[in-house]
């Protein structure tokens, strides 16, 4: 076991939310309610996925601002297609989904690896052509629960426990909880244990450097924005089936609080740095400090800027680490 693992960016991260924890829970009893964690744990799961895929791009030292877009749009696409040609099931209807993030996905890898282009302005960039293209071709209108495909409602609607609150309404903890622990699982196996894994974190230290070793970084690419539009694709559709409607306008805003989370969880704003496990407290974190001023009744626009807030601590704080590690 490593003697200094508690000076990990990951022990510190884990310890500032344990101890925002405690403080939340003593200002709002009403916190460490299960109920209230049940909720917790859901509202982790979507952009806990999100999350995973942006953490890829930053490592390889890339920034990834499409993600939201490439979402709608696999989402969107998928459940129209459902609804109009009349498919059901769960496996296919998630599978398109990944596919569609990953071909969109692949076009950003080949902008910024052919082009050798910025990744946020290629990012930026094809997010409006996707958002544009996906309104002006495919339409603007709402698939509601009246026309939403049952079998991706039962899905969604699935829980591993199911309880009664004193009201004698149910809530429960879902089982998407579960996808998104297992693709955790699968992120952090990669990165650690195989050689694409340790190409991205070379990559991100320095390209140069990567190449020279013998690392193919053009592969490397195409894996790392893949990747993340793959995971944008499958949590695109996962948040439709939780919420139960198909909303062309949806995940607007999301980037900064995904990109919040995953540097708040350690990920280095040059490349080279970053974890799996700092990367799910991070959106923890940022979660359970938008539920808190959701139980205190502070407004939607003020808890953007505390999340803003927090993404300019996050950065500056990393910046001066990683500049003490230069030194």
């Amino acid at each position: 076991m490593n003697p200094v693992w508690w000076k990990s960016t990951e022990a510190m991260v884990a310890a500032i939310l344990v101890v925002a924890m405690v403080l939340i829970g003593l200002v709002n009893p009403a916190f460490w309610s299960l109920e209230n964690l049940f909720s917790l744990a859901r509202s982790n799961v979507v952009i806990g996925i999100m999350a995973l895929g942006v953490l890829i791009v930053m490592i390889s030292g890339g920034i990834d601002v499409s993600f939201p877009a490439f979402a709608v749009a696999a989402m969107y696409l998928v459940v129209r297609a459902m609804v109009d040609f009349g498919w059901s099931g769960v496996v296919l209807p998630f599978l398109a989904a990944t596919l569609i993030g990953a071909a969109l996905g692949l076009v950003n890898a080949a902008l910024v690896y052919k082009l050798r282009m910025i990744p946020l302005i290629v990012t930026l960039g094809t997010a409006a052509i996707v958002r544009g293209m996906l309104n002006g071709f495919v339409g603007t209108s709402n698939v509601n629960i009246n026309k939403y495909p049952k079998s991706l409602i039962a899905f969604g609607d699935t829980d591993l426990i199911t309880l009664t609150n004193a009201k004698g309404g149910t809530y429960g903890l879902p089982a998407t909880v579960l996808v998104y622990l297992g693709l955790a699982l699968v992120v952090y196996l990669i990165l650690s244990r195989t050689m694409i894994g340790r190409s991205v974190y070379a990559y991100g230290a320095s390209a140069e450097s990567a190449k020279r070793v013998g690392f193919r970084t053009g592969r490397t690419l195409i894996f790392v924005y893949v990747s993340a539009g793959a995971l944008a694709g499958f949590a695109g559709l996962l948040q439709s089936s939780m919420i139960w409607m198909a909303n062309p306008r949806d995940f607007v805003g999301w980037e900064l609080d995904v990109i919040a989370a995953v540097v708040l969880g350690g990920a280095s704003i040059f490349g080279g740095r970053g974890s799996v496990i700092g990367t799910m407290l991070g959106v923890f974190m940022v979660v359970m400090i938008k539920n808190s001023l959701i139980l205190m009744g502070i407004g939607t626009t003020w808890q953007r800027v505390v999340v803003g807030l927090m993404l300019i601590v996050a950065v500056a704080l990393t910046a001066l680490r990683d500049r003490k590690a230069l030194a």
